[in-house]
């Protein structure tokens, strides 16, 4: 078995390469696409920005990742909305993944978390439009028989 890649301090690296949702691939695949860094921390409308290029393109683990370093380097009043944000991107993965049960836990969570900043949306996140999407997809979810695709969220206001 061969050792894992670790930091100077032992700490884990995810080196391997991994698919448009997020998922390992084998050590010596081509086939992965680009990371994002684990230290990645843009300032809230790049992450906005970056984060609906990737949903666009079919990558919501990876927006996940940019909105995860936005919320960890967000003012505490907005630590909930950018961690709701970040949690309907990684339900949605799981949702992409087949996981249902994980998207439905996720995507409740980050409903719950951002709804609290409908009234004043900062940034000119469409928190109206994200909560209408993620009731859709849970309601979707619960629905008898195949799941269609799932439309792509919009963050900002249109």
């Amino acid at each position: 078995m061969s050792e894992r890649d670790r930091d100077v301090g032992g700490k884990p690296l995810n080196a391997r390469p991994r698919d448009g949702l997020g998922r390992p691939l084998p050590r010596d695949s081509a086939d992965g696409v680009p990371r994002i860094p684990d230290d990645v921390r843009l300032p809230p409308d790049e992450a906005i920005t970056e984060a609906q290029r990737l949903l666009d393109h079919g990558m919501p683990f990876h927006a996940h990742e940019i909105l995860e370093g936005t919320w960890k380097n967000a003012p505490a009043e907005e630590r909930d909305l950018w961690q709701g944000m970040a949690q309907l991107a990684v339900g949605l993965t799981h949702l992409l993944r087949g996981n249902t049960t994980g998207a439905v836990s996720l995507l409740t969570q980050g409903h719950d978390r951002i709804r609290h900043y409908e009234i004043e949306s900062p940034h000119d996140l469409d928190i109206a439009g994200l909560l209408t999407w993620s009731e859709h997809l849970i309601a979707e979810i619960d629905r008898p028989g195949d799941f269609p695709a799932p439309p792509i969220p919009r963050l900002r206001i249109p």
